[in-house]
């Protein structure tokens, strides 16, 4: 059995992750962790999680807890993922994996030296809509891919326009703004679908000024046999221009999907036009957790190591060296 204690349940877990670890088979979730206890009990109460803690220590040190979800904002991920490891417990981190890849790479070191295994909540490996788009790739439906193409407008929050700024766009917290917390999900899946990228070039701004982090990014990415891919990220539109979109063109035909709004998958080839179901779960972590426990319980492997989710942080740093 594998028993779960997680570090840091906020929002993320409340229904995308937290209670996916009592519905998978040989999993089940014992201990949560807060820093305000109130919180943190009033968590555990909920979800009818039978302990509860303020303090990360005395979660690791658990002995009844053998793995650990580290879901905590990502500035804090390298140190918990790293005591974690160091405990002997298999860790289970939130996206992005780190703030930055030199962070990753030190997970990775601490999981290499200690022989204990890094998952990383890339969940979109795993989903089964985005498993079709990779099936329907692999299979021809629109032929050798030559191009990706990823928009994603975000008009500012109600928060932001005033000045009250969530962690997400603190880039000693988050790594850096929205990109970091959006477009990681995009381009680690593009990772999974391509493989690595190799080449990239970016711009990247700050068109208005709401925060110190980057609001506008436009990249460009080179992976293997020569398939290109661009991306445009803007945080600062108006919610008319508001765009979640995913476009791959192939030489025989092209796939249109979104990111973080599940419409249909549209697939257009010689065929005609089709439309899929691209499924969204109760709980969206649902099947890579599962992947997860059959790994640890010696079942299978997961799609989303530390090792691919380093990758994504890799990326995003290139992306942003253009920063000034």
């Amino acid at each position: 059995m594998i028993n779960w204690g997680i570090i840091g349940c906020g929002n993320v877990t409340e229904a995308k992750s937290g209670p996916a670890f009592n519905k998978v088979g040989g999993s089940r979730l014992i201990a949560v962790m807060r820093r305000d206890i109130k919180l943190a009990e009033d968590y555990a109460r909920r979800h009818g999680v039978p302990k509860f803690y303020n303090d990360a220590g005395a979660l690791i040190n658990d002995p009844d807890i053998n793995a650990i979800y580290v879901a905590t904002p990502p500035g804090s991920h390298a140190e918990y993922a790293i005591r974690s490891i160091e405990a002997g417990k298999p860790v289970y981190v939130e996206k992005p994996m780190a703030v930055n890849h030199a962070e990753c790479l030190k997970i990775i070191e601490a999981s290499e030296k200690y022989r204990v295994p890094v998952f990383v909540a890339y969940y979109r490996r795993a989903l089964p809509g985005f498993l079709l788009v990779k099936e329907l790739i692999s299979n021809g439906a629109i032929g050798n891919v030559r191009h990706v193409f990823i928009k994603c407008f975000k008009s500012p929050t109600p928060e932001e326009l005033t000045g009250k700024l969530s962690w997400r766009v603190q880039p000693e917290i988050s790594g850096g703004g929205h990109f970091f917390d959006l477009a990681s999900h995009q381009l680690d899946y593009l990772d999974f679908l391509l493989g690595p990228v190799m080449k990239v070039s970016s711009l990247v701004l700050n068109q208005a000024g709401l925060y110190d982090a980057e609001d506008f990014i436009s990249a460009s990415f080179l992976f293997a046999k020569d398939i290109a891919a661009t991306g445009i990220w803007c945080f600062s539109s108006s919610p008319e221009n508001n765009s979640d979109l995913i476009e791959i063109t192939g030489d025989k035909g092209k796939l249109t999907f979104s990111t973080f709004s599940f419409e249909p998958i549209v697939l257009e080839n010689s065929e005609g036009r089709k439309e899929y179901i691209n499924e969204r779960p109760e709980h969206v972590q649902f099947y890579l957790i599962k992947q997860v426990v059959n790994a640890l319980s010696g079942q299978g492997t997961a799609v989303s190591t530390g090792i691919t989710a380093a990758r994504t942080s890799k990326v995003m740093d290139e992306v942003m060296a253009t920063w000034m």
